[in-house]
């Protein structure tokens, strides 16, 4: 059985392969405006209050526009809607390099900019995503989606170093000018793929698309599961909001120490992807989903409990491995579960729980820390987390019991 990462979808898909790719570069360039934006906005300021506002104008035009924008997935040609959106991304990371070479020394246009930017990919996202199970077989999704997954935190962890590297050398402005260039990688991997209607019938854009989106959501009793054990986790779970805290009463307040915590579940994630190689010849998904919750939640207890920080990284890393492994699984068992004319929509309910509930979890996180202590609040979210996962699985018998079609699976 093979461990290391599962590569055959970049070997039997060539559109596929450059879709990755450009997707990868793109990438990157985001999360070093992510941390321009950070930056920009705190030597502005010096108020920690008004970099957190940058993570509220992202949240909530994505979660409104994520909703209303899955009707609009399901109704158009999605290659083309990708390719606009992915254009309009670029500008708007263009304009970002405009602002900072003008030298403003106003917050509206950065927060603007970020709303823009946050409304365009929740709707770019989600359409992308529904190209995935278009271009590889039922078993090559769950490989699909782990170099998704390694795409991602490799993003997470090399995006902010060599931000911080440029920046320091050609200043923010250069960090935005890098991001614009490179959504033309991203561009190519979409232009060359065939035109991507959906599946089965359009779907007329509007609050009634929603709500069958929504409803097809419910009744299906494994993507519902699936979904379920992701809100658990992240709503009950996430801790980041009290890294700043708990490294200033147990681990001597350093900002390198600091970065050292942020950075771990990310080293987590991409680790598990690395060492993703078994999930294509996993069959119980769905109680592979719920294993992998609970160990998260276990990681993060353990992490709360801890009092010395090389301990407290490796259960970091611990959460972020399994972090993954759930959600390579969550994606593989709702994109073959998910009929084409309603991928947009169920994508884009993805897309709205990924940017929504870690924000809801790490303000639980950050209320319960202020009313007890952070170690307190980080100990019982990872217990509530084992205790979800454990709910979710006794409350939906369907999705723990849910197993791959064993005709799909690859062979060994």
């Amino acid at each position: 059985m093979r461990i290391l990462l599962d590569t055959r979808p970049l070997r039997e898909s060539p559109a596929f392969r450059r879709l990755w790719a450009g997707s990868a570069l793109s990438a990157v360039g985001g999360q070093m405006t992510t941390f321009a934006v950070a930056l920009q906005v705190y030597t502005l300021t010096r108020s920690s209050a008004a970099v957190g506002a940058v993570g509220l104008a992202m949240a909530v035009p994505a979660i409104v526009v994520g909703l209303l924008g899955g009707p609009l997935i399901d109704a158009v040609d999605r290659r083309r809607l990708v390719l606009a959106a992915s254009g309009a991304l670029a500008a708007v990371s263009a304009l970002f390099a405009v602002q900072a070479f003008a030298d403003l020394r106003q917050l509206w246009p950065l927060y603007l900019l970020v709303a823009v930017q946050s409304m365009l990919n929740s709707v770019n996202m989600p359409a992308r995503r529904t190209f995935v199970p278009r271009l590889l077989a039922p078993s090559s999704l769950p490989a699909g989606a782990a170099l998704g997954m390694l795409t991602m935190h490799g993003a997470v962890t090399v995006g902010p170093v060599l931000a911080g590297a440029v920046a320091a050398g050609w200043g923010l402005r250069a960090c935005y000018l890098i991001d614009a260039l490179s959504f033309a990688a991203a561009l190519y991997g979409v232009f060359r793929l065939p035109p991507m209607p959906p599946e089965g019938g359009a779907a007329r854009p509007g609050l009634r698309a929603v709500g069958e989106g929504l409803r097809f959501i419910r009744g299906h009793r494994v993507i519902a599961g699936a979904f379920l054990a992701d809100m658990s986790a992240t709503v009950l779970g996430m801790p980041f909001a009290l890294f700043p805290a708990i490294n200033a009463e147990h681990f001597g307040g350093r900002a390198v120490t600091l970065g050292l915590l942020t950075a771990a579940p990310a080293v987590g994630g991409v680790l598990g992807s690395a060492l993703s190689g078994p999930v294509s010849h996993v069959t119980r998904q769905g109680r592979a989903i719920l294993v992998a919750g609970a160990v998260w939640g276990v990681g993060l207890a353990g992490f709360g409990l801890s009092r010395s920080l090389w301990l407290a990284l490796a259960l970091l890393v611990l959460a972020g491995t399994a972090d993954v492994i759930s959600v390579v699984f969550r994606t593989a068992v709702v994109q073959a579960a998910t009929p084409d004319r309603y991928r947009g929509r169920v994508s884009a309910a993805e897309y709205v729980v990924g940017v929504g509930c870690p924000q809801l979890g790490n303000f639980r996180a950050g209320a319960v820390g202020s009313l007890t202590t952070p170690a307190i609040s980080a100990v019982g979210g990872g217990l509530a987390t084992v205790l979800g996962a454990v709910l979710v699985g006794l409350a939906i018998p369907a999705f723990r019991r849910q197993q791959a079609d064993p005709a799909s699976r690859p062979a060994t």
